[in-house]
């Protein structure tokens, strides 16, 4: 997977790329990360890449020129499945929307700023608006972060155990359960017997109802949407 990510901040973005999975996921060659300075794409000395909103209001709007000539060089180059703009308006991301994305080849996420993008960037170029939450951050550059972090950990070969991200919370729509490891007890508070009893059918039994459980006291929404 190629992904390319346009921004104001590039060096916002680097150093989580040079750390753990996703680091680890570059080392193998299973995914390229691009990062685009905006700035880059602007021929005025004062590197311009915001103005006044027409009509009036406050906030600055990121302009469609660098944009475009930024997104236009890079399908110039290859065909991308997805331009994503990370915005508060967007669809919310979820565990479907992770696993879908994983099995795109290459994608475009473009960080919002400011009071955000001129609106013609998004009736003409972005095909999917994506928000990581209910809230406003200063820049799309940490929900990009979100993004990437749940895509690549999903990708066959990065995760040191492949069944990893098949049993991690919203996968089958529950909570994930309790997890214990050892010593089996310490201080006085045990692991559950059942886990150490190794009857395997009786523990994948017991997870189950854990996890359903759990998400009824703490998510009642996620059993709702069934």
């Amino acid at each position: 997977m190629r992904i390319d990510i346009i921004t104001v901040v590039p060096d916002l973005l680097k150093s989580p790329f040079e750390a753990s999975i996703m680091q680890r996921s570059i080392a193998k060659g299973l995914v390229e990360v691009h990062f685009h300075n905006l700035r880059d794409y602007v021929t005025d000395n004062y590197k311009q890449i915001d103005d006044y909103q027409f009509g009036g209001g406050a906030g600055m709007v990121m302009m469609i020129e660098p944009i475009d000539k930024c997104i236009s060089n890079l399908k110039s180059e290859r065909e991308y499945d997805e331009v994503i703009y990370m915005t508060p308006d967007g669809e919310t991301l979820n565990q479907g929307m992770a696993n879908t994305m994983s099995l795109k080849k290459n994608i475009i996420i473009l960080c919002g700023h400011y009071k955000g993008v001129d609106q013609r960037v998004r009736d003409h170029f972005i095909t999917k608006e994506i928000s990581v939450g209910d809230y406003v951050l200063s820049g799309g550059e940490l929900g990009a972060l979100i993004l990437c972090d749940a895509i690549i950990r999903l990708i066959p070969g990065v995760l040191g155990n492949e069944t990893s991200a098949l049993t991690d919370s919203f996968q089958d729509g529950l909570l994930a359960p309790p997890i214990y490891t050892r010593p089996a007890e310490y201080k006085g508070w045990k692991v559950p017997e059942l886990l150490t009893s190794g009857n395997f059918p009786k523990i994948e039994a017991w997870r189950e109802e854990q996890a359903y459980q759990r998400t009824k006291e703490r998510r009642p929404d996620l059993l709702d949407e069934d």
